[in-house]
């Protein structure tokens, strides 16, 4: 079986978090919402892969961000992806007021209540994993 590692990052601001509606431009999981992803790229440190994707994805640069916890990596399977394992590596930060600024991999995102994401369609297990981070 394939496997990819995978980060997956929360920021909350107060009592709401951050999801990203991914856009038609990427290769996987097209229009449904996520954290803040990225592939873990060869022996890469998975929090030092958060921090870049939290940056390119949506302009908040590391001093505005504090990681307030993390878990152990989840072994996750896509209906869509016969034969494929998802390593996610999950990553809660918390950062005040941060302005947004979306690139290329995300047409979206909204602040939302934890229990209002079940009202979105997910990329796979994304409350699980984010469950698991609170």
């Amino acid at each position: 079986m394939r496997s990819t590692k995978i980060v997956t990052s929360f920021i909350r601001n107060d009592d709401k978090l951050l999801i990203l509606k991914r856009s038609d431009k990427v290769k996987s999981m097209k229009g449904l919402w996520a954290g803040i992803s990225g592939i873990i790229e060869n022996n890469e440190e998975p929090l030092k892969r958060a921090k870049i994707e939290i940056f390119e994805e949506v302009g908040i640069t590391e001093d505005k961000i504090t990681l307030i916890k993390t878990t152990e990596e989840m072994k996750i399977h896509s209906p869509q992806y016969k034969n494929h394992e998802w390593e996610i590596f999950p990553f809660l930060f918390e950062s005040k007021n941060p302005t947004i600024k979306l690139n290329w991999e995300n047409s979206d995102f909204r602040w939302i209540n934890v229990e209002d994401l079940e009202n979105y369609e997910t990329v796979p297990s994304l409350q699980k994993v984010l469950f698991n981070l609170l």
